[in-house]
């Protein structure tokens, strides 16, 4: 139609001017044709537009207003529902939030046992495994108990020839109690003899006195009276060797007493020795970072594996020195333990402060008189209990991390 258009227009002006003919450039249809709108904009791009002749002219399309409003309406809401829940966050903290002292530098502990061996040799037997609850007195593990057998026979065997050594001086102290009650039997029958000779004699010297009786038979009374005392002196003599001979038997006893308290000592140890080729569980508790398996070989202290107490969980949380005003044995505290979740609260109690900042007692204690001083903030262990309960299911396992918030309002009074 433009094309028509031109050269009749060309047409006319060629007539009109009769000599000089005007060419009139030809456009592509395409060009003139109206742009389509780009999808999801407001603005229409600029170009020209060529209108047919004796149509009405379009007006430009209007971005649409649906969607402005609903991104209004959707602003509107995010910045409602920010609101709303900001303020419950300040109410809660306004209450509750405000009075808390917390610190996430907090971690689940417990007494944990390390077991050794006592005892050398090869393991024979290994009757746990890692993660495995045990009682107080479960056998673990053996260890290889044949030399430790031998030395328990070897040092019975001692102590049962002390023993009979006791025995037999016994029976010699028996024997020589019977010597000595056969040698003062002996000394009264010579005293009695004595007596008599002595009787005889003074009647002999009366008789010769008064010449009744001769010389001779004074002189043997006298002789008989001397044997007799010599008999006498003999029995009492006698005795004293038989006594003197009990001592000597009642301190070989004595002797052999001790050397079988020794040998006792050493059944003993060698027992005990014994004993610790088997490795029990000295309480109840799961076990852990085993490190022993059958063949191996084992020395005195050697660290075989570790048992963590069942029922002995706690919190150690490391509180800021700045924090240490509020807290008291005894507070409440809200614990939450990362492994649970955060809809899982424990209700512990704060037990007791450390004695000192965990600087302190650690391998090498920082040394602030050389000069160079920069101040850090302190923080002290405070030990937290747990229900009973809660520290034996097992929830509770050392090394996880807790975040606690103590409340000082339920501090003791008084």
């Amino acid at each position: 139609m433009e094309i028509t258009m031109a050269k009749r227009e060309g047409n006319a002006a060629h007539e009109s001017d009769g000599s000089e003919a005007t060419v009139t450039a030809i456009r592509p249809a395409s060009e003139h044709a109206p742009q389509p709108t780009p999808p999801h904009t407001h603005e229409a791009k600029p170009g020209p537009h060529l209108v047919e002749r004796g149509k009405p002219a379009e007006a430009a399309a209007e971005p649409p207003k649906k969607k402005g409003i609903l991104g209004r309406l959707v602003l509107v809401a995010l910045i409602g529902a920010a609101a709303w829940f900001g303020g419950k966050a300040g109410y809660a903290w306004w209450i509750d939030g405000r009075f808390l002292v917390t610190t996430d530098d907090a971690y689940v502990a417990a007494d944990i046992t390390t077991l050794a061996a006592k005892a050398s040799g090869y393991v024979t037997e290994v009757m746990v495994a890692d993660n495995q609850v045990v009682k107080k007195g479960d056998v673990l593990a053996r260890i290889d108990s044949g030399d430790y057998t031998l030395a328990v026979a070897q040092a019975e065997n001692a102590l049962a020839g002390n023993l009979a050594t006791i025995a037999r001086i016994d029976k010699q102290i028996a024997a020589g109690e019977a010597q000595v009650a056969q040698a003062r039997a002996g000394v009264a029958s010579a005293q009695a003899t004595l007596e008599s000779k002595e009787i005889n004699f003074t009647r002999q010297t009366t008789l010769v006195t008064n010449r009744v009786s001769a010389q001779s038979q004074l002189d043997d009374a006298r002789t008989d009276r001397d044997a007799a005392r010599a008999a006498v002196a003999s029995a009492e003599a006698a005795v004293a060797v038989a006594e003197a001979n009990i001592e000597v038997l009642k301190a070989q006893k004595a002797e052999s007493e001790a050397t079988g308290k020794t040998l006792q000592t050493a059944v003993d140890k060698a027992r005990r020795d014994l004993s610790f080729t088997e490795i029990r569980a000295p309480v109840d508790g799961v076990v852990g970072n085993k490190a022993l398996e059958v063949g191996t070989y084992v020395t005195p202290g050697q660290q075989l594996a570790s048992l963590v107490a069942t029922g002995s969980a706690h919190i150690e949380a490391n509180y800021k020195e700045t924090q240490l005003a509020e807290l008291v044995p005894g507070e409440t505290v809200r614990i939450t333990v990362d492994a649970l979740g955060e809809e899982e609260t424990i209700l512990g109690k704060v037990e007791s402060l450390s004695p000192a900042t965990g600087s302190v007692f650690s391998l090498l204690p920082a040394n602030n008189a050389t000069g160079n001083f920069t101040k850090v903030v302190q923080r002290l262990p405070v030990r937290i209990s747990v229900p009973a309960d809660v520290a034996a299911s097992g929830k509770l396992r050392p090394g996880l991390s807790v975040v606690v918030a103590a409340d000082p309002r339920t501090a003791p009074t008084g």
